[in-house]
Formats: C-alpha cells, structure tokens, sequence
C-alpha cells in the first residue's frame, strides 16, 4: 500500500512539471536552515579557500545571475514558444524579484550572520536568490515549449551561487536558502499572477529589445511599434 501510494505521488509530480519548483524550493531551505552555522558547512568552505588560494577574486557573479533573463528575452527575440506576452514576461518577473529580495534582506537583517570573508549579512546570499528567482521565471515560460531553454537558467543560477562560495562571500547554506528563496517566491507570483489583465502592449505590431551587458551594469534599448 506504501508503494502503490509513493508511486500515485511521484505520477502527480511528474505530470505536473510545474510544482517541481515548490517541492525543490521548499528542500533547498530546509537543507539550508539544517547546515546553517554548521560544522560540515564550515569544512566545505574551508577546502574551496584552500583550492582557491587566499587572493582568489572574479565578478563573472554579478553577471551570471542575469543570464536567464537574457536567456528569456533572446528566446523573445528568436520567437520561441514562450507562454505568456513579453510585457507579462517582464511584470512578473520584476515582481518576483521584488518579492525574492524583500524576504532574502529581511532575513539577511534578521539573522546577522558573518560572512566567510568577515563581511556582514551573509544568510542567504542575494546573488544565489536573484538568479534562481529570474532561473524560475525562464522555467516557468519556457518548460513547456523548450524544455532545454527552461532549465538551462538553472544550470546558471547554480553558477552564480557555486561562484559566491569561491569568492569568499558566501556559506553552503547561504546560497541553498536563497536558491529555495528564488523559485519559491518566482512560483507564487505565477499562481497568483497579480495584475493579470494589465498590459498596455498586448496590441503592439511589432518590438525589438536588445540588452547590453557593460562592465558595472545591464541596459538596453526597447522599441514598440502599434
């Protein structure tokens, strides 16, 4: 009976592809509350400086948290099978973002833990909770018309937190915390879908975006004709 009913709950997951998120979200904190502060984080930490050498330093961080909404806004470009209108794309994922960051500096506040390096405010790293969050918005656009593009933002995303730790600047649990932070805090705003109707741009002809990436900032240009 415990098998039949295991096997029942794994068919539900598997068909529906879009709790996945939830489910990973919710262990991905779990596991990051259990090793906060803990002996076995502390070794991993100490091993990767060791590795690294004490002067090791590289901001490829602060740009590959962005590469899934590139990776979103090219597949635009491209006229990949996206879900939902590209200003839909872009609400909900300032949205989620605004919503991923207010609880991951909440916390970060709250909790006052130190940083590898000595640094302040370090669980859960901001970085890690931005590029899973924007990871999951490419997920949830994208799964079901290109399957390889929706999860190719998590392959980055584990990047940019896995860089995090390289640099000195982050705990094991600070970049799982904020890895769960990211695609929870993404999957809610798209169940709830706040401000579904409003879109000044659902009638637009034709839109051309291109994003620049420089060298301390992301920018681009936008073009809308009606």
């Amino acid at each position: 009976m415990g098998a039949a009913k295991t096997s029942v709950i794994v068919s539900d997951t598997l068909a529906h592809p879009e709790w996945l998120p939830v489910g990973i979200g919710l262990g991905l904190i779990g596991a990051g509350c259990a090793l906060n502060h803990s002996a076995f984080e502390q070794r991993i930490q100490q091993n990767l400086h060791a590795r690294t050498g004490p002067d090791f330093q590289v901001q490829w961080d602060d740009y590959l948290q962005w590469s899934p909404v590139l990776e979103m806004y090219i597949g635009d470009l491209s006229r990949m099978p996206g879900k939902d209108h590209w200003f839909d794309q872009t609400k909900y994922l300032v949205m989620a973002d605004l919503l991923s960051t207010a609880i991951t500096y909440g916390l970060k506040k709250a909790t006052h833990k130190i940083r590898p390096n000595g640094g302040l405010e370090s669980w859960p790293s901001g970085h890690t909770t931005f590029a899973f969050t924007n990871a999951t918005v490419l997920f949830e656009e994208y799964r079901a018309g290109s399957p390889w593009l929706a999860g190719s933002g998590y392959l980055l995303a584990s990047g940019t937190g896995f860089l995090r730790m390289l640099n000195n600047k982050h705990w094991f649990s600070d970049v799982l915390a904020g890895a769960g932070i990211g695609m929870l805090s993404a999957t809610f705003i798209y169940r709830v879908k706040p401000l579904k109707r409003f879109n000044p741009f659902i009638k637009s002809k034709q839109m051309s975006i291109l994003p620049w990436l420089g060298y301390h900032s992301i920018s681009g240009y936008f073009v809308c004709r009606f």
